[in-house]
Protein backbone atom coordinates (compact mmCIF):
# COMPACT_ATOMS: atom_id res chain seq x y z
CA UNK A 1 0.00 0.00 0.00
CA UNK A 2 1.39 3.44 -1.15
CA UNK A 3 1.81 5.50 1.59
CA UNK A 4 -1.45 7.85 2.20
CA UNK A 5 -1.63 11.48 1.27
CA UNK A 6 -3.13 13.45 4.38
CA UNK A 7 -4.14 17.08 3.80
CA UNK A 8 -5.43 19.44 6.63
CA UNK A 9 -8.37 21.48 6.99
CA UNK A 10 -7.96 24.66 8.89
CA UNK A 11 -3.67 25.15 9.80
CA UNK A 12 -4.53 26.69 13.45
CA UNK A 13 -2.52 25.62 16.59
CA UNK A 14 -3.43 22.08 16.86
CA UNK A 15 -3.11 21.61 13.24
CA UNK A 16 0.68 22.49 13.19
CA UNK A 17 0.84 19.99 16.70
CA UNK A 18 -0.44 17.69 14.61
CA UNK A 19 1.65 18.14 11.41
CA UNK A 20 4.58 18.01 13.80
CA UNK A 21 3.42 14.54 14.40
CA UNK A 22 2.44 13.29 11.39
CA UNK A 23 6.01 13.99 9.96
CA UNK A 24 7.23 12.10 13.30
CA UNK A 25 5.36 9.04 12.10
CA UNK A 26 6.69 9.76 8.72
CA UNK A 27 3.28 10.15 7.07
CA UNK A 28 3.11 12.10 4.41
CA UNK A 29 1.58 15.75 4.27
CA UNK A 30 0.56 16.70 1.05
CA UNK A 31 -1.75 19.63 0.99
CA UNK A 32 -3.23 22.35 3.70
CA UNK A 33 -6.10 24.25 3.11
CA UNK A 34 -7.17 27.62 4.86
CA UNK A 35 -9.97 30.77 3.78
CA UNK A 36 -5.97 32.94 2.90
CA UNK A 37 -3.20 31.09 0.82
CA UNK A 38 -1.16 33.37 2.78
CA UNK A 39 -1.53 31.63 5.69
CA UNK A 40 -1.87 28.29 4.13
CA UNK A 41 1.35 28.80 1.57
CA UNK A 42 3.47 29.49 5.55
CA UNK A 43 1.45 26.67 6.99
CA UNK A 44 3.00 23.99 3.99
CA UNK A 45 6.43 25.74 4.11
CA UNK A 46 6.86 25.59 7.63
CA UNK A 47 5.72 21.87 7.84
CA UNK A 48 6.50 20.59 4.63
CA UNK A 49 3.11 20.14 2.58
CA UNK A 50 3.81 19.85 -1.19
CA UNK A 51 0.70 22.45 -2.01
CA UNK A 52 -1.47 24.90 -0.33
CA UNK A 53 -4.86 26.16 -0.93
CA UNK A 54 -6.65 29.42 -0.08
CA UNK A 55 -10.10 27.34 -0.40
CA UNK A 56 -11.51 24.20 1.73
CA UNK A 57 -13.22 23.41 -1.73
CA UNK A 58 -10.83 23.84 -3.85
CA UNK A 59 -8.30 21.38 -2.12
CA UNK A 60 -10.94 18.81 -1.67
CA UNK A 61 -11.36 18.29 -5.01
CA UNK A 62 -7.90 17.57 -5.40
CA UNK A 63 -8.11 14.24 -6.16
CA UNK A 64 -4.17 12.83 -5.20
CA UNK A 65 -5.64 13.20 -1.58
CA UNK A 66 -6.41 9.81 0.69
CA UNK A 67 -7.78 11.85 4.38
CA UNK A 68 -8.02 14.71 5.27
CA UNK A 69 -7.80 15.76 8.68
CA UNK A 70 -9.89 18.69 10.14
CA UNK A 71 -9.18 21.03 13.02
CA UNK A 72 -11.43 24.15 11.98
CA UNK A 73 -13.73 25.00 15.09
CA UNK A 74 -16.36 22.02 15.47
CA UNK A 75 -18.91 24.58 14.81
CA UNK A 76 -18.57 24.09 10.85
CA UNK A 77 -16.70 19.91 11.20
CA UNK A 78 -20.34 18.87 9.57
CA UNK A 79 -19.91 20.67 6.55
CA UNK A 80 -15.69 19.87 5.56
CA UNK A 81 -16.88 15.90 7.32
CA UNK A 82 -19.27 16.33 4.09
CA UNK A 83 -17.63 17.52 1.61
CA UNK A 84 -14.28 15.34 2.26
CA UNK A 85 -16.49 12.36 1.75
CA UNK A 86 -18.06 13.49 -0.99
CA UNK A 87 -14.98 14.00 -2.86
CA UNK A 88 -13.60 10.49 -1.84
CA UNK A 89 -11.74 10.86 1.43
CA UNK A 90 -11.26 9.64 4.80
CA UNK A 91 -11.72 11.67 7.43
CA UNK A 92 -9.87 12.15 10.60
CA UNK A 93 -11.87 15.36 12.32
CA UNK A 94 -11.44 17.24 15.74
CA UNK A 95 -13.39 16.78 18.83
CA UNK A 96 -16.21 17.45 19.39
CA UNK A 97 -16.72 15.40 15.83
CA UNK A 98 -19.90 17.38 15.18
CA UNK A 99 -22.06 19.33 17.21
CA UNK A 100 -25.35 16.80 17.77
CA UNK A 101 -26.47 13.32 16.80
CA UNK A 102 -28.41 14.06 13.86
CA UNK A 103 -25.34 15.30 12.04
CA UNK A 104 -23.12 12.35 12.85
CA UNK A 105 -25.45 10.52 12.18
CA UNK A 106 -25.79 11.35 8.37
CA UNK A 107 -21.88 11.64 8.18
CA UNK A 108 -21.92 7.74 9.46
CA UNK A 109 -23.86 6.86 6.81
CA UNK A 110 -22.89 8.66 3.69
CA UNK A 111 -19.34 7.20 5.12
CA UNK A 112 -20.70 3.48 5.33
CA UNK A 113 -22.54 4.27 1.38
CA UNK A 114 -18.90 5.29 0.01
CA UNK A 115 -16.75 2.85 2.20
CA UNK A 116 -14.60 5.64 3.89
CA UNK A 117 -13.65 5.57 7.46
CA UNK A 118 -14.47 8.47 9.49
CA UNK A 119 -13.27 8.78 13.38
CA UNK A 120 -12.88 10.99 15.66
CA UNK A 121 -9.60 12.66 16.96
CA UNK A 122 -10.36 11.84 20.58
CA UNK A 123 -6.90 10.75 22.30
CA UNK A 124 -8.77 8.80 25.14
CA UNK A 125 -9.59 6.05 22.18
CA UNK A 126 -6.44 6.44 21.12
CA UNK A 127 -3.71 6.43 24.03
CA UNK A 128 -2.02 3.69 24.36
CA UNK A 129 -3.09 3.36 28.57
CA UNK A 130 -6.55 3.37 28.21
CA UNK A 131 -6.33 -0.03 26.12
CA UNK A 132 -4.21 -1.39 28.53
CA UNK A 133 -6.81 -0.24 31.34
CA UNK A 134 -9.61 -1.36 29.85
CA UNK A 135 -8.04 -5.13 29.06
CA UNK A 136 -7.15 -4.53 32.78
CA UNK A 137 -10.77 -4.14 33.41
CA UNK A 138 -12.31 -7.12 31.02
CA UNK A 139 -9.94 -9.05 33.03
CA UNK A 140 -11.63 -7.99 36.63
CA UNK A 141 -8.77 -6.17 38.75
CA UNK A 142 -11.17 -4.10 40.15
CA UNK A 143 -14.06 -6.35 40.16
CA UNK A 144 -17.91 -5.44 38.61
CA UNK A 145 -17.61 -2.10 37.55
CA UNK A 146 -20.06 0.44 39.70
CA UNK A 147 -18.97 3.62 39.43
CA UNK A 148 -17.36 6.46 37.26
CA UNK A 149 -16.59 9.93 38.43
CA UNK A 150 -15.24 12.73 36.13
CA UNK A 151 -14.35 16.24 36.89
CA UNK A 152 -12.73 19.07 34.39
CA UNK A 153 -12.30 22.59 34.84
CA UNK A 154 -10.83 25.22 32.80
CA UNK A 155 -10.40 28.88 33.41
CA UNK A 156 -11.45 30.53 30.57
CA UNK A 157 -11.16 34.62 31.08
CA UNK A 158 -14.20 36.40 30.73
CA UNK A 159 -15.00 37.58 27.05
CA UNK A 160 -17.99 37.82 25.59
CA UNK A 161 -16.45 37.89 22.38
CA UNK A 162 -14.20 34.23 22.78
CA UNK A 163 -15.49 31.70 20.56
CA UNK A 164 -15.41 29.57 23.91
CA UNK A 165 -18.59 31.79 24.83
CA UNK A 166 -20.50 32.25 21.47
CA UNK A 167 -23.54 30.83 20.65
CA UNK A 168 -22.91 30.92 16.71
CA UNK A 169 -19.89 29.19 16.93
CA UNK A 170 -21.03 26.32 19.48
CA UNK A 171 -19.33 27.54 22.61
CA UNK A 172 -19.53 25.99 26.09
CA UNK A 173 -18.20 23.54 28.33
CA UNK A 174 -19.77 21.11 26.56
CA UNK A 175 -18.22 20.71 23.37
CA UNK A 176 -15.22 22.04 24.52
CA UNK A 177 -14.23 20.16 27.48
CA UNK A 178 -17.01 17.84 28.24
CA UNK A 179 -16.58 15.76 25.05
CA UNK A 180 -13.11 14.86 26.68
CA UNK A 181 -15.46 13.77 30.09
CA UNK A 182 -18.01 11.86 28.44
CA UNK A 183 -15.37 10.15 26.24
CA UNK A 184 -13.76 8.92 28.81
CA UNK A 185 -17.11 7.80 30.76
CA UNK A 186 -18.15 6.25 27.73
CA UNK A 187 -15.01 4.18 26.96
CA UNK A 188 -15.35 2.63 30.56
CA UNK A 189 -18.92 1.70 30.84
CA UNK A 190 -20.17 -1.43 29.51
CA UNK A 191 -23.25 -0.06 27.85
CA UNK A 192 -24.42 2.80 26.49
CA UNK A 193 -26.53 5.19 29.53
CA UNK A 194 -30.58 5.01 29.49
CA UNK A 195 -30.74 7.44 32.11
CA UNK A 196 -29.30 10.77 31.48
CA UNK A 197 -29.81 13.47 34.64
CA UNK A 198 -28.59 17.12 34.36
CA UNK A 199 -28.35 20.75 35.38
CA UNK A 200 -26.72 23.36 33.91
CA UNK A 201 -25.88 27.48 34.73
CA UNK A 202 -25.53 29.39 31.87
CA UNK A 203 -23.16 32.29 30.47
CA UNK A 204 -25.05 35.61 29.81
CA UNK A 205 -24.30 35.05 26.07
CA UNK A 206 -26.80 31.75 26.72
CA UNK A 207 -23.99 28.54 26.17
CA UNK A 208 -23.30 26.80 28.85
CA UNK A 209 -20.73 27.97 31.82
CA UNK A 210 -21.12 24.44 33.94
CA UNK A 211 -22.88 21.73 34.10
CA UNK A 212 -23.32 18.30 36.54
CA UNK A 213 -24.44 15.56 34.45
CA UNK A 214 -25.60 12.05 36.21
CA UNK A 215 -25.74 8.84 33.94
CA UNK A 216 -26.96 5.05 34.75
CA UNK A 217 -27.41 2.51 32.00
CA UNK A 218 -29.06 -1.15 32.40
CA UNK A 219 -26.19 -3.08 33.85
CA UNK A 220 -26.16 -0.61 36.78
CA UNK A 221 -23.03 1.29 36.48
CA UNK A 222 -23.32 4.87 37.38
CA UNK A 223 -21.49 8.01 36.44
CA UNK A 224 -21.29 11.87 37.91
CA UNK A 225 -19.85 14.24 35.66
CA UNK A 226 -18.84 17.81 36.51
CA UNK A 227 -17.97 20.58 33.87
CA UNK A 228 -17.01 24.10 34.27
CA UNK A 229 -15.35 26.56 32.06
CA UNK A 230 -15.01 29.95 34.02
CA UNK A 231 -13.37 28.02 37.38
CA UNK A 232 -10.11 25.14 37.56
CA UNK A 233 -10.74 22.17 38.51
CA UNK A 234 -8.56 19.09 38.29
CA UNK A 235 -9.08 16.91 34.96
CA UNK A 236 -9.57 13.51 36.82
CA UNK A 237 -10.97 10.13 35.95
CA UNK A 238 -12.09 7.40 38.62
CA UNK A 239 -13.20 4.52 37.84
CA UNK A 240 -14.56 2.18 40.76
CA UNK A 241 -15.20 -1.31 41.01
CA UNK A 242 -15.96 -3.80 43.99
CA UNK A 243 -12.07 -4.62 44.26
CA UNK A 244 -10.68 -1.31 44.15
CA UNK A 245 -10.50 2.10 42.42
CA UNK A 246 -8.42 3.28 38.99
CA UNK A 247 -7.61 7.31 39.19
CA UNK A 248 -6.24 8.70 35.82
CA UNK A 249 -5.06 12.20 36.58
CA UNK A 250 -5.00 14.84 33.48
CA UNK A 251 -6.80 12.22 31.49
CA UNK A 252 -7.24 13.19 27.91
CA UNK A 253 -3.70 12.48 27.34
CA UNK A 254 -2.90 10.65 30.06
CA UNK A 255 -0.16 7.54 30.05
CA UNK A 256 -0.21 6.95 33.79
CA UNK A 257 -2.73 5.78 36.55
CA UNK A 258 -3.02 4.27 39.64
CA UNK A 259 -5.14 1.33 41.14
CA UNK A 260 -6.24 1.27 44.48
CA UNK A 261 -7.47 -2.15 46.03
CA UNK A 262 -9.56 -2.49 49.00
CA UNK A 263 -6.88 -3.43 51.34
CA UNK A 264 -5.11 0.27 51.22
CA UNK A 265 -2.49 -1.26 48.25
CA UNK A 266 -1.46 1.23 45.34
CA UNK A 267 -0.75 -0.13 41.80
CA UNK A 268 0.73 2.39 38.60
CA UNK A 269 -0.01 1.35 35.50
CA UNK A 270 2.05 3.07 32.54
CA UNK A 271 1.69 3.10 29.17
CA UNK A 272 2.56 5.14 26.05
CA UNK A 273 3.34 8.72 25.81
CA UNK A 274 1.90 12.09 26.77
CA UNK A 275 3.87 13.94 23.89
CA UNK A 276 2.62 11.17 21.39
CA UNK A 277 -0.84 11.62 21.70
CA UNK A 278 -1.54 12.57 18.23
CA UNK A 279 0.79 9.84 16.91
CA UNK A 280 -0.93 7.64 17.99
CA UNK A 281 -3.94 8.77 16.93
CA UNK A 282 -2.85 8.96 13.41
CA UNK A 283 -1.57 5.22 13.33
CA UNK A 284 -4.57 4.58 14.23
CA UNK A 285 -6.30 6.30 11.42
CA UNK A 286 -4.13 4.76 9.13
CA UNK A 287 -4.67 1.53 10.21
CA UNK A 288 -8.71 1.81 9.93
CA UNK A 289 -7.82 2.90 6.55
CA UNK A 290 -6.35 -0.25 5.89
CA UNK A 291 -8.40 -3.11 7.88
CA UNK A 292 -11.71 -1.13 8.27
CA UNK A 293 -11.41 -1.40 12.51
CA UNK A 294 -12.79 1.78 13.17
CA UNK A 295 -16.54 0.74 13.80
CA UNK A 296 -15.32 0.53 17.93
CA UNK A 297 -14.30 4.14 18.47
CA UNK A 298 -16.85 5.92 15.93
CA UNK A 299 -19.92 3.71 17.84
CA UNK A 300 -18.55 5.47 21.00
CA UNK A 301 -18.42 8.52 19.64
CA UNK A 302 -21.88 8.33 18.21
CA UNK A 303 -23.00 7.14 22.21
CA UNK A 304 -20.96 10.09 23.47
CA UNK A 305 -23.20 12.49 20.79
CA UNK A 306 -26.11 10.95 21.87
CA UNK A 307 -25.72 11.82 25.91
CA UNK A 308 -24.35 15.59 24.61
CA UNK A 309 -27.41 16.13 22.30
CA UNK A 310 -29.82 14.59 24.95
CA UNK A 311 -28.29 17.02 27.66
CA UNK A 312 -28.36 19.79 25.36
CA UNK A 313 -31.93 19.38 24.94
CA UNK A 314 -32.72 19.13 28.57
CA UNK A 315 -31.21 22.47 29.11
CA UNK A 316 -33.00 23.99 25.72
CA UNK A 317 -29.67 25.10 24.68
CA UNK A 318 -29.57 25.00 20.65
CA UNK A 319 -27.12 26.58 18.37
CA UNK A 320 -28.51 28.91 16.23
CA UNK A 321 -27.26 26.99 12.92
CA UNK A 322 -28.90 23.98 13.79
Amino acid sequence: MNPLKWAIVGPGSIAAEFAAALNETGGTLYAVGSRSLEKAQQFANQYGATKAYGSYSEMLQDPAIDVVYISTPHSNHYEYIIESLQNNKHVLCEKAITVNSKQLQEVTRLAAEKDLVVAEAMTIYHMPLYKKLRQLIDDGIIGRLKMVQVSFGSHKEYDVNNRFFSKDLAGGALLDIGTYALSFTRFFLSKQPHEILTTVKQFETGVDEQSGIILNNAADEMAVISLTMRSKMPKRGVVAGELGFITVDNFPRASKATIQYLDGTVETIEAGDTAKALQYEIEDMQRYIADKSHKETLNLSLDVMDIMSNVREQWGIKYSFE
